[in-house]
This record gives C-alpha cells, sequence and structure tokens, in this order.
C-alpha cells in the first residue's frame, strides 16, 4: 500500500480519538477498543505488522462505529486566519514555501489565510496572546513555553522519518565501562550541545533533577548554571551533536548528550565504533502545529482536517517543502510535548534562554 495512503489513514483515525473527540469521549472510546487492535497498533509502528493487517483492524473499528470518519464539510465561523512559520533569519526563503499551503488552505477552508514569517517567537506568542495570530507551526520548547503563556494547544504534530520523535541519548568512549547509566554522569566532565539543546541538554539534564540527581537551589537562570558547576567536574556547551561527539573523541569529556541518530549522521564509520551509547533518556517531541486557545471547536477541527490532507499524494509536496516532514498526524499538548515540558519548567530560567535561541533578529 502507498505509504502516504497509510500515513494518511492513520491520521484520520488518531484524529478522531484525540481531536474530534472530548477529553471524556476519548477515554469512552478507548474503553471500546479491544486489546488486539491496540497491539496491532503498537506493532504496526514498530515495523512488525504490515499495512494490511493493520487497516484491517481499523477497519473493524469502523464498521462497529467505535470510530467515525465522516468527511462532512464543517462551516468556519472566522473570516480569516492568520498563521506564523518557525523564526527564520531570511524570510523570503520560506515564503515562497509557506504561499504554497496559504494557497492550499484558502481554497479548502474558503476564507482568506494570511501567513506571518517572523524573525522570533515573541512575535507569535504576543500575537496569539492578543488573538493576532489563530495559529502557528512551532519548535517543541517554544510550543510549550506558548502553551504555558497563552494557553495554546498543540493539534498536530509532524511525522519524520516515520516517527513523532527521537531519542536523546548519552554517550561515551567504548572501552569507558565506569558510566552505566544517566545518574553516573553525575562528577563527569560532561559536553552538552547548547543549554538550550533538546536532545543535548532539556531531556537529560531535566530528567537528572527530576530523578533526583541533580538539586537547583533557586528559581532563576544562574540557580541552573550553578548547578551545572557543582555537579559536573566540569562541563561544556560544544555548540552541536558533531562538535560534542568530537570532544569525547578527544578525551576532552567523559560523556556527550545528544541524539539516538548523531554518530551516524555526523561521524565516520571509525570514529562511530569507538563510541557507547549508554543509555537512552527519552524521547524528544517533533514540531507541532498550535492553535490559539480563542479559536472555536469548529474552525480548529475544520483546519486539522484540511492540513492532515497534505498527507495526500497530491499534497504532500507542500508540507515537505516547509520542514521535510512526511505526515502531520494529530495529537494533544499533553500527549506530544506534557512530559518534554516539565523538563524545561525543570530548569529555571531556560524558557527565555530558549525564546533568545530563536531570535534571528540578533
Amino acid at each position: 500500500m502507498n505509504q502516504i495512503l497509510t500515513l494518511s489513514l492513520l491520521a484520520i483515525v488518531i484524529g478522531t480519538v484525540f481531536v474530534a473527540s472530548s477529553i471524556s469521549q476519548n477515554v469512552e472510546a478507548q474503553s471500546l477498543i479491544p486489546d488486539w487492535i491496540k497491539n496491532n497498533a503498537a506493532w504496526w509502528a514498530e515495523g512488525s505488522v504490515d499495512d494490511q493487517t493493520f487497516l484491517n483492524g481499523i477497519e473493524f473499528l469502523i464498521e462497529n462505529k467505535i470510530i467515525n470518519v465522516s468527511s462532512d464539510a464543517q462551516s468556519l465561523d472566522v473570516d480569516s486566519l492568520t498563521i506564523g512559520f518557525i523564526p527564520v533569519e531570511k524570510a523570503d526563503e520560506l515564503t515562497p514555501k509557506a504561499q504554497a499551503l496559504e494557497k492550499f488552505l484558502e481554497n479548502k477552508l474558503g476564507v482568506d489565510v494570511e501567513i506571518v514569517v517572523p524573525t522570533n517567537y515573541e512575535t507569535i506568542i504576543e500575537g496569539m496572546r492578543f488573538g493576532h495570530i489563530d495559529a502557528a507551526f512551532m519548535d517543541t520548547g517554544p510550543a510549550w513555553i506558548t502553551h504555558q503563556r497563552t494557553g495554546a494547544e498543540a493539534v498536530l504534530a509532524e511525522l519524520v522519518a516515520g516517527k513523532v520523535n527521537y531519542q536523546a541519548t548519552v554517550w561515551t568512549l567504548a572501552e569507558n565501562d565506569s558510566i552505566q547509566t544517566l545518574g553516573d554522569t553525575v562528577g563527569k566532565r560532561v559536553a552538552f550541545t547548547s543549554i538550550t539543546g533538546s536532545s543535548g541538554f532539556v531531556r537529560p539534564m531535566g530528567t537528572l533533577v527530576t530523578d533526583g540527581f541533580v538539586k537547583i537551589e533557586g528559581n532563576d537562570i544562574v540557580a541552573l548554571e550553578s548547578a551545572l558547576a557543582k555537579n559536573f567536574e566540569s562541563y561544556t556547551f560544544a555548540g552541536g551533536y558533531k562538535a560534542a561527539l568530537e570532544l569525547l573523541l578527544n578525551g576532552k569529556v567523559d560523556v556527550a548528550f545528544g541524539s539516538d541518530i548523531a554518530p551516524q549522521k555526523y561521524l565516520e564509520q571509525p570514529d562511530q565504533v569507538k563510541l557507547r551509547a549508554v543509555t537512552t533518556v527519552g524521547p524528544v517531541p517533533s514540531h507541532v502545529f498550535m492553535v490559539s486557545s480563542d479559536m472555536s471547536k469548529t474552525t480548529r477541527d475544520a483546519l486539522v482536517d484540511s492540513l492532515i490532507e497534505l498527507n495526500y499524494e497530491e499534497n504532500n509536496e507542500i508540507l515537505k517543502n516547509l520542514y521535510g516532514a512526511e505526515a502531520l498526524v494529530p495529537t494533544t499538548t499533553t500527549m506530544h510535548i506534557g512530559e518534554f515540558g516539565t523538563f524545561i519548567d525543570t530548569l529555571t530560567g531556560l524558557d527565555q534562554k530558549i525564546l533568545d535561541s530563536y531570535n534571528k533578529s540578533k
């Protein structure tokens, strides 16, 4: 079966459960889903079950009216929508790609759609707060901060390489057997990617704090920096995955934090085999599509339904050209970024650092 078609059907199914239904309805619907279908879905995501077996399960849900995939058109209660995009330094490079989406949505929704390509996330946050921006594509960290400050909600997550997340990972030299867990990194020489790096700092450091290995005494960025100095023999922000791994290979640090695929992406094979993955710390969510807390359910659902049509082969190039995603999968803020968001909250003063790091006007 065509991969895009399969992704599209998956998006419809997930969207029915998590977007079109209320929370209470969602719980009730999940209780009706047989365990064998839940298992099929998990195995399909892992690649252990073929598409047809998975779709047979979906057909069962539709035939038994456990889910409703009605495509009835929904009318919007607004005359226009303004959509923001992930900040870039040169808006003219993204604008033509965004305009293709603008035209697509105008045709689907029948309202005027305006795009905003800012140089910082503050513009989007304030725009959502005061009703000037209705929705936006966002990185995970800024999306959580926007949710916290304005009540905006994540409704779609990007699917990249078949996944909606990647794994934060602890790396050391293959010959080093003194580090076996995340907790073992305390007191060692460590290399983070940057203070705002999702897998290279936020996830591992946030986990060290929430699991009780590190304590932050204070509520600002100074307290966070003090905790780093106190709990590691030395620490450095290398500037990226490759730089952190090279510090490890050169014996400058004992540990490098990063993603699960960083070595194979940035290092040659002889250097890859010199490293050992100590442990995966947990998932880092993909980009999301956020909608304003003021957006009505009718408009939100119509917008989500239209964006899901980007998963179909005839429209998919519009989506791929934007940020390289394969598909958009319906989600919720809690489901997709809730756990990751707690680490941002735990690392005191980091929220403003994250927003500043995306400010392309500086």
